[in-house]
């Protein structure tokens, strides 16, 4: 090679040495980030509901579809309609991409309705989509109540609707039943977790509710074959998206009496529509956001999903993608009117006069 080709050499491995050195992620592939992680997702609810049958249903997919092949735990942070778990979200949680929030859409009406307590802001968190965007709400009765009709149910006074906390989406469409259907001083017990609620009714310790008609199918069967419940209204998202099981049901729109009365409904509705949403705390850096959110893109995609889904919560996912999540919060109305309207309706306190 000659003395001056030995030397040429040794200098160009040095400097080889030095530059694996200096940039080694240039020279050697990197582990993927999530690699040996865990991953933990905050609940904004009490477990063995049905939204947390709707996680349960993503957690393998999720788990194959992120780089690494992440441990993903659940926690649980019930209390003020989801606001607890956003707030901790937004504040507390550590933006390294290892914590996600999985809220109630009540998180976002408590942030557009500018409710007491909201410390987040909506359009700050990053969005990895919902596993559902239509939904289709029914209020019901308990058979024993003798509240078979709209009109016998207008005629009773004090019926107790049972709900989850106030701004929880299940009491939010409560009050909404109860306003338009015309009740008489209707009381909310807003005290019961996801799981405790159903049995409460049955009990007798409650009268009615609002919940999923999916919920019902899947999960109170005997409801339907022994005909423990009456149903009474149902509210279509999107309108005119019927179900199977109750297509006889009046829709809740066809209660309204004035044109403020139907903005109640589209704005609740616009609520809905952004389903169950999953959240990433601000300052998350860029990279792991686009690897969380194109793991979430495949899960909803993958039919394996559609068919666990489908299995644990008796319904037909319908995803809404993290693209489209940012939209629909981007576009929910917001009328300053209709607001003020709304905000006493899924308040604590008594139905607004009509």
């Amino acid at each position: 090679m000659g003395l001056l080709g030995d030397r040429l050499f040794k200098v160009a491995l040095a400097l080889g040495a030095l530059w694996i050195c200096l940039f080694p992620t240039l020279v050697f592939s990197q582990a993927p980030f999530y690699q040996g992680k865990t991953i933990t997702i905050i609940h904004g609810r009490d477990p063995g509901g049905t939204g947390d049958m709707r996680v349960r249903a993503l957690l393998p997919f999720l788990q194959k579809y992120i780089p690494g092949n992440p441990t993903i735990v659940n926690e649980y942070m019930p209390g003020g309609g989801s606001r607890k778990a956003a707030n901790h979200i937004y504040q507390s949680a550590r933006p390294d991409g290892l914590t996600i929030g999985n809220v109630s859409a009540g998180m976002v009406s408590l942030a557009v309705l500018g409710e007491s307590g909201i410390l987040y802001d909506l359009d700050k968190f990053f969005y990895l989509g919902s596993p559902y965007s239509a939904y289709h709400a029914v209020f019901i009765s308990r058979k024993e109540a003798g509240l078979s009709s709209i009109d016998k149910l207008r005629a009773a006074s004090g019926i107790r609707i049972g709900a989850q906390s106030v701004g929880f989406s299940t009491y939010n469409e409560g009050r909404l039943f109860a306003y338009l259907l015309g009740l008489k001083e209707p009381k909310f017990i807003a005290a019961y977790s996801g799981a405790e609620l159903d049995p409460a009714l049955m009990r007798g310790e409650v009268d009615a509710r609002a919940t999923g008609a999916d919920t019902v199918v899947q999960r109170n069967r005997d409801w339907l074959e022994k005909g423990l419940v009456d149903f009474h209204a149902i509210m279509e998202t999107p309108k005119g998206d019927k179900h199977p099981q109750f297509p006889q049901l009046p829709e809740i729109e066809s209660f309204a009496r004035s044109d403020r009365d139907r903005k109640l409904v589209i704005l609740q509705r616009a609520f809905r529509v952004t389903g169950a949403p999953f959240i990433l705390p601000p300052g998350t850096p860029k990279e792991r956001v686009e690897i969380l959110q194109e793991g979430f893109r495949k899960t909803y995609r993958d039919p394996e999903f559609y068919r666990e889904y489908k299995k644990l919560t008796g319904d037909e996912p319908s995803p809404l993608l993290p693209e489209a999540h940012e939209k629909a919060i981007r576009e929910i109305p917001r009328e300053p009117e209709v607001i003020e309207i709304f905000k006493k309706l899924v308040g604590a306190g008594p139905l607004p006069p009509r």
